[in-house]
């Protein structure tokens, strides 16, 4: 078993825990600075103490936002195995030990053990093509929801007929958001374009009826940013899964997990409907869930899902989209 080293990031410092034994919860615990200064101590302290090589380690760390990242890729790089692991599972599994207090530290040795017990998947760091496609449909998603919120703005501000300054400027601004958003859409294509594997992608994504441009863009980075085994593990990531809610006698209306990024739900939400009118497949699974009862939610629901579990197979076999039948 490889040595687990918990890591707790924040902006300006790591505070790293050594589980020694599980036994017996000894660790042996270390504060560096956030830094590639502090990566290379982290990489000396560890080798000292654990006489073995950082390659011997598995770090388990959280998303956290975008501190996390710079470490995971140098750890990644080093030839370190390295678990980026949900927050909210890691928070209940403390809640599990019964944990009382929080610190940075006893976060640290949480995630160690946590490492230890539930020994959870080693992550995959993406391309950097990929990291930059990612970015790229990140910052036009922000630059969308300034927009619609400056438009928001000028509909009540003129509805309630205040300052004509105010709306000018609401406008000026509504012009240059416009002008941002058209730029980003045509980075990401021209991102996409120029790299063989991404545009080959987006072809097989937009031969499949109900997914635009825009969706197939957004798929691309969410399927090719983990190394999903199948097409079930991509839809649970995605929050498409069905949550079963059953107690005793209490029998709940399924619905979806929604864990995941509600962005990607939303759109796939659209292209869903229209699925429902235009794809083969997903018109088919339509009648079959009709006859079994099924509501209009958990039909769109499904639909969603189906067509994760398609945009999933037409990459994974390289193959373009093509109906074989109920």
């Amino acid at each position: 078993m490889k040595t687990i080293i918990g890591i707790d990031v924040s902006k300006e410092k790591i505070d790293v825990a050594w589980l020694r034994d599980l036994t017996t919860l000894k660790v042996k615990t270390k504060v560096i600075e956030n830094s590639k200064k502090g990566f290379s101590d982290l990489r000396t302290w560890l080798e000292k103490e654990t006489q073995q090589p950082i390659t011997a380690c598995h770090f388990i760390m959280e998303a956290t936002g975008i501190y996390h990242e710079p470490l995971a890729y140098w750890l990644s790089d080093m030839g370190a195995n390295v678990s980026v692991c949900n927050p909210a599972q890691v928070k209940n599994f403390a809640k599990g030990l019964g944990t009382q207090h929080k610190t940075d530290k006893i976060d640290s040795i949480i995630l160690a053990r946590y490492g230890a017990l539930i020994q959870p998947n080693v992550w995959q760091p993406e391309s950097k093509s990929m990291r930059e496609l990612k970015a790229l449909i990140n910052r036009l998603d922000a630059v969308e929801a300034d927009l619609q919120r400056e438009k928001n703005r000028l509909e009540k501000n003129e509805f309630s007929s205040c300052s004509s300054l105010v709306t000018e400027s609401i406008k000026t601004m509504i012009n240059h958001l416009e002008k941002e958003q058209k730029d980003l859409d045509k980075k990401i294509d021209e991102h996409i374009n120029k790299d063989p594997d991404l545009k080959k992608d987006q072809e097989l994504l937009l031969s499949i009826p109900a997914i635009g441009r825009v969706v197939s863009r957004l798929m691309l980075s969410v399927i090719r940013s983990r190394d999903f085994k199948t097409a079930g593990e991509c839809a649970a990531f995605v929050g498409v899964i069905p949550k079963i809610q059953e107690s005793g006698v209490f029998k709940g209306r399924s619905a979806l997990s929604k864990k995941g990024n509600p962005k990607v739900r939303a759109k796939l939400y659209m292209s869903a409907l229209v699925g429902l009118k235009h794809n083969q497949d997903i018109i088919a699974q339509k009648e079959r869930l009709v006859k079994n009862g099924k509501n209009a939610m958990q039909i769109i629901g499904a639909a969603m899902r189906k067509l994760v579990h398609i945009c999933f197979g037409v990459l994974k076999t390289q193959t373009p989209y093509e109906y074989k039948g109920a």
